[in-house]
């Protein structure tokens, strides 16, 4: 039985055998976030719309497109949240194991741009030094800064 559903396999073709493995596993929405510091170290936090009252701050933060690297995702929710423009450095943490959800982080360095928020998402932006955060920080997001308390952005 093993042999014949081997043999079947390799006769069916890459289209076909790439849809029956996407339908057989779990399919995940990737969370990423831009740990985002300007040239004095400074990071960039959010006061999100959307997110709990009790803890609206956080980083910039957003799901991958299909086809997106997590790097293009970074510069991409960066410059549609508050309309900067940042150079995205090294892999900070990699979580997955969430219901139907994984969660990788980036460092990123401010490289330009003019703020402007984007009021559907963002109601507040601040750079804070990293022992001045707001009150009402994602646990996740303070986790990740006590993780990478220092930046040392690669490119």
């Amino acid at each position: 039985m093993t042999r014949l559903l081997a043999r079947v396999w390799r006769m069916l073709g890459g289209r076909l055998r790439w849809r029956l493995v996407w339908l057989t596993h779990a399919t995940f929405m990737v969370g990423v976030t831009g740990l985002v510091r300007d040239g004095e170290g400074r990071l960039l936090v959010l006061r999100h719309r959307l997110w709990p009252e009790s803890r609206p701050w956080g980083f910039p933060t957003g799901y991958a497109r299909r086809g997106e690297t997590f790097e293009e995702t970074v510069r991409r929710e960066v410059r549609e949240e508050t309309g900067l423009d940042v150079r995205v450095g090294r892999l900070l943490r990699v979580r997955s194991g969430y219901a139907l959800r994984a969660e990788v982080a980036y460092e990123a360095v401010l490289t330009g741009g003019t703020l402007r928020l984007d009021p559907l998402e963002i109601l507040e932006a601040r750079w804070c030094d990293p022992g001045d955060l707001p009150e009402g920080l994602q646990p996740a997001h303070t986790e990740l800064l006590a993780e990478n308390p220092s930046g040392s952005s690669g490119g």
